[in-house]
């Protein structure tokens, strides 16, 4: 568990990145609105989350998908309206799946960056992760080639699991006040991990990702970074640490909180 804070005062920044990622990778599409929808069976779900999903009315196939990971103390609903990105959707064409951490498995509904049980490659929150991706592009016949992810706080660490683990189905992610992959196992703490940062050189933190995915032989999604200056809860390092990850491209970007 990771403690809370007010992750709205985030959202300005994350409107920047909604920005930048949607110019960079996206093309408008034609669709109108439509509702926040749950999905249930999308596969084993070992990391128990909730699945939740918004399609615009009448999207054609072959279309963008978007994976949206929500922050501690926040839901899905929240998440999706309040950064924007429901509206985005029908703006560009494109769906968006968002993930719901239970307070089951974390009491501040947090995603579980931290705990190695679901940060690893087929097991947990990971690939509960995954398992909707999988959904998502079967129900809506979407572009495999063209899926991305973001998250803020415990999203955005979330996002570099998923982009390190599951390298092959993310075309790019965008990391909000996030963490790099592994860094709660590198500094033996994710509190340590989060006020301090973590001791490691880029080979180090690369071959943590490496790791995640042995014999990837394919690119590795594009990343663009976000990190408040004045954040004392999660330290600019951080930002620092997740470009510092071996052949992966990187695009940091630092803001005032």
């Amino acid at each position: 568990m990771t403690p809370t804070r007010a992750a709205s005062r985030r959202i300005p920044v994350l409107a920047t990145l909604l920005v930048a990622l949607l110019a960079a990778f996206l093309t408008p599409g034609r669709a109108t609105a439509a509702s926040l929808q749950e999905v249930t069976g999308f596969g084993t779900n070992p990391g128990a989350l909730r699945m939740f999903r918004y399609v615009p009315d009448g999207l054609p196939a072959g279309r963008p998908v978007v994976v949206a990971l929500h922050g501690c103390t926040q839901n899905a609903s929240g998440y999706g309206t309040g950064t924007g990105w429901l509206q985005l959707a029908d703006r560009w064409g494109f769906s968006v799946v968002l993930p719901q951490q239970q307070s089951a498995n974390n009491a501040s509904s947090c995603f579980n960056w931290f705990q190695s049980g679901d940060i690893a490659r087929g097991q947990g929150e990971a690939a509960s992760v995954a398992q909707m991706v999988d959904r998502q592009l079967a129900d809506v016949s979407g572009a495999a080639s063209r899926v991305y992810v973001t998250g803020l706080s415990a999203g955005g660490g979330m996002t570099a699991v998923m982009m390190a683990t599951y390298p092959e189905k993310f075309a790019a992610g965008g990391i909000v006040a996030g963490l790099p992959y592994g860094c709660a196992q590198a500094a033996w703490s994710p509190y340590v991990c989060m006020y301090v940062g973590a001791t490691q050189t880029p080979q180090q933190w690369g071959d943590r990702v490496r790791a995640a995915r042995p014999g990837h032989t394919g690119p590795w999604p594009t990343l663009v970074a976000f990190q408040g200056t004045a954040d004392h809860t999660v330290k600019p390092v951080n930002m620092t640490d997740l470009m510092r990850r071996g052949p992966m491209c990187t695009a940091p970007t630092r803001r005032p909180t």
